[in-house]
């Protein structure tokens, strides 16, 4: 599917809101893919689709989980991850994307995982520190994003696993191996 008919048919699954969003995704993906030396076109293509079913009714969502072999532990946690694993199966089988980096960049850009891609990382964090996000802290996790793709992502984990504890929310285990996996890729372990 080319570029421009994609950027459509995943335009018409959101809200214009959340439209505008992933056009920030698209925009930071590409400047921390120049900045880190990874391939901006694909970091586009992810932050394209990596929304793409967050809209989809959740009895969707679920379906797609249970039917397709996809994790099923997800389920069990906050709705807002589901929309991860299920919008990576549909980049394959309804946007014909093969690239498995790409692919996996979607899956894990809401929980990220343990000995991320640099591809995962910039996905992750783009859609952490996009123009459009407004919360405390973000302008200082966009300031490290220019210095340490590693040391970014940490302070972001930090603040969502800290958002979640004050939520008295569980958290998915791939965000813990998420940080713990940065952590031990920062102490050079």
């Amino acid at each position: 599917m080319d570029r421009q008919r994609m950027i459509d048919k995943v335009r018409s699954e959101m809200p214009e809101r959340r439209w505008l969003h992933t056009e920030g995704v698209m925009a930071t993906s590409i400047v921390l893919a120049n900045r880190y030396d990874e391939d901006p076109a694909r970091a586009e293509l992810a932050a394209i689709l990596h929304d793409v079913a967050k809209f989809w009714a959740v009895d969707r969502q679920a379906a797609i989980i249970r039917d397709n072999g996809l994790p099923i532990d997800v389920l069990g946690y906050d709705k807002e991850l589901w929309h991860a694993p299920v919008g990576a199966w549909v980049a394959e089988h309804e946007y014909g994307v093969t690239d498995k980096g790409v692919l996996d960049a979607i899956r894990y850009h809401t929980s990220g995982r343990h000995a991320m891609t640099k591809l995962d990382k910039i996905v992750w964090l783009a859609d952490y520190i996009e123009p459009g996000r407004d919360f405390p802290g973000v302008d200082a996790i966009r300031a490290l994003s220019e210095q340490s793709l590693e040391h970014a992502i940490l302070a972001g984990l930090d603040g969502t696993i800290g958002f979640l504890i004050a939520k008295g929310k569980r958290i998915y285990p791939l965000t813990v191996d998420a940080r713990n996996g940065l952590i031990e890729e920062l102490s050079g372990k």
